[in-house]
């Protein structure tokens, strides 16, 4: 199955196994656990969403076992068998013994674009079917124009119509500079707890700041918790840049994140610094107030306690 036919499922399966570790498989793995299925997420990489804040995904990862999702890191699947009993995996490791009702893959995908002929049009594709289109969607063809996941860029449906109505502004209403903006774009994941990001993550600010960079961050219950025995953590990360700590980065994950986000991606866009955030007053009790409360808990090699 992909995720397409899990919304056509007709009841719901006593055994899962998915197999991916991005937006998709971890969305539909906690879905599943939610409603009480046994769930196996089969992960070809070291940790989930890999190409988000380390931070994130730990936390995730410590969640979704607490739920009771079992989890199979650097498994790459290579076989399927069925029989009465359900379906089996075998990975590059070995078996994976438990049989399954059914199998999600949640992989990834590729463009529908391999049967339209483009080349016929001259128009150029990469990596098996994207379009190259340039800052204003045009394609290497003049008067043809590709939007949206079919590009290889930000792959949300918010971008998708954002793209499609700037690109209509440029075309049919004189704004010739009309183009949209793929830096610092806010994404969210909907997990178990929920997730929002925005901007660079730790690795990525390094890579690009070195020694200026100095990471904020926070990992508390959240006050709904304090007397439950199923207790759901939350953790945030501002990572900041320079002197001036101007935040490129904000990472949440916990409840309301989804929520939190919108409002703080907009402070990020802006251009906002930690001292921003430090000066707008705290909002309690909630989770959000920890964004302009936090104090230095770590520092990168070129700056002392003050953040100099």
């Amino acid at each position: 199955m992909t995720s397409d036919d899990f919304f056509n499922l007709n009841q719901q399966p006593e055994r899962v196994a998915i197999i991916g570790g991005g937006y998709i498989a971890v969305e539909l793995a906690g879905v599943l656990a939610a409603l009480g299925s046994e769930v196996s997420l089969i992960v070809r990489g070291e940790r989930l969403l890999s190409h988000f804040d380390p931070m994130i995904s730990e936390i995730l990862t410590l969640e979704m076992q607490k739920q009771g999702i079992d989890m199979k890191f650097s498994q790459s699947v290579v076989a399927l068998s069925k029989n009465l009993e359900g379906v089996r995996l075998e990975t590059g490791q070995g078996k994976i013994a438990t049989p399954f009702d059914c199998v999600i893959w949640a992989v990834g995908r590729t463009p529908n674009t391999l049967s339209m002929n483009l080349d016929q049009a001259g128009v150029e594709t990469f990596s098996g079917g994207f379009v190259g289109v340039d800052d204003y969607e045009n394609t290497n063809v003049p008067g043809i124009y590709a939007i949206g996941d079919v590009t290889g860029k930000k792959s949300l449906t918010p971008v998708a119509i954002n793209a499609g109505r700037k690109l209509a502004a440029r075309l049919f209403n004189d704004k010739t500079h009309s183009k949209t903006d793929y830096e610092n774009i806010p994404s969210v994941v909907f997990t178990h707890p929920p997730i929002g990001t925005v901007g660079l993550n730790e690795n990525e600010a390094i890579e690009q700041y070195g020694q200026d960079v100095r990471i904020y961050k926070s990992q508390f219950t959240p006050m709904r918790y304090a007397l439950s025995a199923h207790a759901s953590t939350a953790a945030m990360k501002l990572i900041c840049v320079g002197n001036e700590e101007k935040i490129v980065g904000i990472h949440i994950i916990g409840d309301g994140a989804d929520e939190m986000l919108q409002g703080f991606a907009v402070a990020l866009k802006m251009g906002a610094h930690k001292r921003d955030f430090d000066n707008t007053m705290a909002i309690h009790p909630c989770s959000a107030e920890e964004l302009v409360t936090m104090k230095a808990t770590e520092h990168l090699p070129g700056f002392d306690q003050d953040g100099v």
